[in-house]
């Protein structure tokens, strides 16, 4: 999904990065595309405001341009809605109940809709690659791309070249993504499963194989991110 989140108290300080140096910028609304990398937001303990996660069709209907157009960036929401994003982030933070707020949501992402000059953003997009993100979605990132390629009779290439030129990410990496997507759920619950068994759940080769595409994604070894992370659920 890609990610919009509007502050409801100070700005978001936000780095394109982990523990790497990543320079913090601050936003009072931020909108990101797909990434390989983990974005860190800086706080200090507490923190309101909204989160928006749109698919790639949605950016689309939304944004008014491919998800690809946003990849591995982090812009201010109004760059992209202009006025409306404006009007959006005041009445969210105008509003005194969530009721209120998901109302404003509701009104404000139609009218973005609505005024996209390409009607439907499914009509937009190429079948066959709608349909290699729903399958690689549905999969958890658990199929061969080539064999997605074959089903919807394209060559693997050309599926990578017309995927990335919507998405923002090849399939492949695509894929990887939702592999650790997964395995950070299965890290982060209340109970934890050993490593081992996370890497066999979402589809790693081995523990190894897991260690390397999280410690790419994160800039920090499973071990460590899950010692840093404060997780949902513990006091």
């Amino acid at each position: 999904m890609l990610t919009a989140v509007i502050s409801l108290s100070g700005p978001l300080k936000v780095a394109a990065g982990v523990d790497d140096g990543s320079p913090v910028t601050r936003f009072g609304s931020v909108a990101g595309g797909l990434m390989r990398r983990a974005v860190a937001i800086h706080h200090d303990g507490r923190q309101e405001g909204v989160q928006v996660s749109l698919t790639p069709l949605g950016a689309r209907a939304v944004y008014g341009m491919p998800a690809a157009d946003l990849a591995h960036r982090l812009v201010p929401l109004d760059e992209l809605l202009g006025a409306l994003g404006v009007e959006l982030v005041d009445r969210l933070r105008a509003a005194t109940t969530w009721a209120a707020r998901f109302a404003v949501l509701d009104e404000l992402l139609l009218r973005a809709v609505g005024r996209g000059a390409g009607g439907d953003p499914v009509s937009r997009v190429r079948p066959e690659v709608a349909e290699a993100w729903r399958r690689l979605l549905a999969a958890r990132g658990r199929v061969q791309v080539g064999e997605v390629a074959a089903e919807l009779g394209w060559s693997r290439r050309y599926l990578t070249e017309r995927f990335r030129g919507e998405v923002g990410l090849s399939p492949k990496t695509f894929a990887r993504v939702l592999r650790f997507e997964h395995a950070h759920e299965l890290a982060t619950m209340h109970a934890p499963l050993p490593w081992a068994d996370v890497a066999a759940v979402s589809g790693y080769a081995d523990q190894a194989h897991l260690v390397r595409d999280w410690s790419e994604f994160t800039g920090r070894s499973p071990t460590a991110w899950r010692r840093g992370e404060v997780l949902l659920g513990t006091g």
